[in-house]
């Protein structure tokens, strides 16, 4: 059994760039806090084989999401929830003036920076 509180720093770089704050994790799972600073644009990429569940707690932003021909931009706020499967390539970005936050969880628990693959950006990102 674990319990933790949200840190107040960021405990690493997610390879698309957003900032984790590690939560808990179990053999089947793992969840974080992801927070994209106002204004930022993740780097787009896919995962090999974990998929995650997204649910939104602040800020507003939109998330792109393509697999297998289809592919959708959505709005995310507070209170939306989504998907991203196994091998979608997806982005995000912070539309607002303040962070973009959500809770995610991924199964099974993320394996490693290796898991995730960059693709071809859906928008323009500034690296610094």
């Amino acid at each position: 059994m674990q319990t933790k509180r949200l840190p107040s720093r960021y405990d690493c770089l997610a390879p698309d760039g957003s900032q984790i704050r590690l939560l808990a994790a179990g053999e089947r799972g793992s969840c974080v806090h992801c927070t994209l600073p106002p204004g930022a644009v993740s780097l787009a990429v896919r995962h090999r084989s974990v998929e995650e569940i997204w649910y939104f707690v602040h800020g507003q932003g939109e998330v792109w999401r393509k697999l297998d021909g289809t592919e959708e931009t959505v709005e995310v706020s507070q209170g939306v929830c989504v998907t991203i499967p196994s091998g979608a390539h997806f982005q995000f970005r912070n539309t607002a003036d303040t962070p973009l936050e959500f809770v995610l969880t991924t199964m099974p628990p993320w394996p490693g920076d290796q898991e995730a693959v960059r693709v071809a950006d859906h928008w323009p990102v500034t690296e610094a």
